[in-house]
């Protein structure tokens, strides 16, 4: 079974699609493409189009028709080869994994991907009939994806999501152990789907010393990628509980240079008239 935020086994994820089907699918029009090694080895142009797979409820996944693989760029040689058949009950063989190696001529490089192909068989019937002659690759197969001549990142953005960023002057506190760590009077206020509020706030709206800086990068296909801050209160440290976007994806422009705590990991308050509202640690998928 897929996992949010973990790459599946494909011939696992097969057996659990083909038995279970997929939480829903979408056909889209955009085209899709995938860049290995400098070539374009998929390419949704003049096919029947590129399906959105939820292989979980959180966000879908891009599948290609076979067609859609690419033989001849010029400049480098690409070989598809059936590398192991998937079978599921009765022994049908339900999908066969590729290994796929493009080599560029002109200096010989070539690059060999083992286990992030995989093609559906003709002819599913029920819940996965959808899938049937479909191609999922894994995400991290390739060097790059795009929709249309944007690129994209960690995964497919959800057609159905969208990301607002409400400018506010209501007031936002934050707490971490007892201690009040940020006190602001005006913040970005962010909505993303079932995912908690998130208050962004000056870096002066913060205790910068209570601020460690963190090793740790996240990327977000709606937002891009962050960095963030450990915050240590007394003899306590509280791994990377603040974030920030220096360079966020347009859609989410206002945040940049902004900080933002973790909801379900600090005490908070938002002002409400003349009164300060606790909100609660909401659980998540971060929490």
């Amino acid at each position: 079974m897929a996992v949010p935020g973990r790459e599946a086994d494909l011939p696992t994820l097969a057996r659990h699609l083909v038995e279970h089907g997929p939480v829903k699918t979408l056909r889209t029009e955009r085209r899709v493409r995938i860049l290995i090694n400098g070539a374009c080895v998929a390419d949704t142009l003049g096919t029947t189009g590129a399906l959105f797979v939820w292989e979980h409820e959180y966000y879908p996944q891009l599948y290609f028709p076979r067609s859609a693989l690419v033989k001849n760029v010029q400049g480098y040689d690409i070989v598809y080869e059936d590398h192991q058949d998937v079978k599921g009950d009765h022994d049908q063989i339900i999908a066969n994994t590729l290994k796929v190696k493009v080599t560029r001529k002109a200096d010989n490089n070539m690059k060999e991907v083992k286990d992030g192909f995989i093609v559906f068989s003709d002819g599913l019937a029920g819940k996965a009939s959808e899938l049937s002659g479909m191609l999922k690759v894994q995400f991290s197969a390739a060097d790059q994806w795009l929709e249309e001549d944007t690129p994209m990142f960690v995964h497919p953005k959800d057609p159905f999501k969208r990301i607002d960023v409400l400018q506010s002057t209501r007031g936002v506190k934050v707490a971490v152990n007892g201690k009040t760590v940020a006190e602001t009077s005006t913040c970005m206020q962010l909505y993303e789907g079932e995912l908690p509020i998130r208050y962004y706030m000056p870096l002066t709206a913060i205790d910068n010393s209570i601020l460690r800086p963190s090793e740790t990068r996240t990327q977000c296909p709606y937002k891009g990628e962050a960095e963030y801050y450990d915050v240590v209160v007394g003899d306590k440290t509280y791994k990377d509980i603040v974030w920030y976007y220096t360079r966020p994806i347009t859609e989410c422009a206002a945040i940049a240079g902004l900080y933002c705590f973790y909801n379900e990991k600090v005490d908070m308050w938002i002002q409400n008239g003349d009164d300060w509202e606790k909100l609660g640690q909401e659980k998540s998928i971060f929490s």
